[in-house]
């Protein structure tokens, strides 16, 4: 089972492009559209490193500071994944770690360390689309919804995007009954998630707000989520970003949620 790039991911650093793009003339399927833009969307270079700055607006305009640095690691590319968060700000929840291994034919392993508590918690699959720390991002949007989780259909291909509409095979199990991907045509970037509700009511936006190329590789640097019902949103900024960091795997192990690297600090 593959992973997507429907979460439309927190981690937009570490979601360039590969340089997948199509001939002006080439008609793609929507599985080949779906499946290039999952390689767009999570498999720049071998791994990738980067200083997050996160904004949260809450629906009565006040808000609240996350400062993090996540480290990304490939076990194979188009395959396996690993993802390590650090918290450096603020002080509340500073030295906390969310830590994913992503895989493609089961859920996701996520713990969360807690320093206050020296508690490690595992991350429930039954949780993974509620808020990641307090943020209007989910758990899931970490490492991405899997593509064989949806049905996909083509709704228009414009001069800039593919537009795909997704819909869960399993609705019981997630909050939403469908969602709406704009895909840009020439990175196979995800550059827009439409969210709908189950009275099919668009509720939450994801979106990538600015694009630069880091080491050949276009990448979103700035990206929102916003909350259409409650009010609020999130606006993440990447800074100091890598690829090809030469990552060590032994970093994504429980052992390093209280040991952080020095790669995070």
């Amino acid at each position: 089972m593959k992973r997507g790039i429907f979460s439309i991911v927190l981690i937009w650093l570490l979601v360039a492009s590969l340089g997948v793009t199509a001939p002006a003339n080439e008609e793609l399927s929507v599985t080949d559209i779906v499946e290039r833009a999952n390689l767009a969307a999570y498999y720049a270079g071998a791994d990738g490193r980067a200083t997050v700055q996160m904004t949260i607006t809450d629906a009565q305009g006040r808000e609240r500071q996350r400062e993090f640095a996540i480290l990304r690691y490939d076990v194979k590319d188009g395959g396996e994944q690993k993802f390590y968060v650090y918290f450096n700000k603020p002080a509340d929840v500073r030295k906390m770690v969310y830590l994913v291994h992503k895989y493609l034919d089961r859920d996701d392993d996520r713990w969360l360390y807690l320093p206050a508590l020296d508690l490690v918690k595992r991350i429930a699959a039954s949780d993974k689309r509620t808020s990641f720390v307090g943020s209007h991002f989910l758990y899931e949007d970490v490492s991405g919804r899997s593509i064989t989780e949806d049905t996909h259909e083509l709704l228009e291909t414009t001069e800039q995007h593919y537009v795909l509409k997704n819909i869960p095979k399993d609705p019981e199990t997630v909050e939403f009954s469908s969602y709406v991907v704009w895909i840009d045509r020439q990175t196979f970037m995800p550059m827009k998630a439409e969210y709908r509700d189950k009275e099919a009511q668009p509720y939450r936006v994801v979106e990538a707000l600015e694009v630069r190329d880091i080491q050949g590789y276009p990448t979103v640097v700035k990206s929102r989520v916003r909350d259409l019902t409650g009010g609020g949103q999130t606006v993440s900024e990447f800074s100091e970003i890598k690829y090809d960091v030469g990552l060590k795997e032994q970093i994504f192990t429980e052992r390093y949620l209280r040991r952080p690297p020095r790669e995070v600090r």
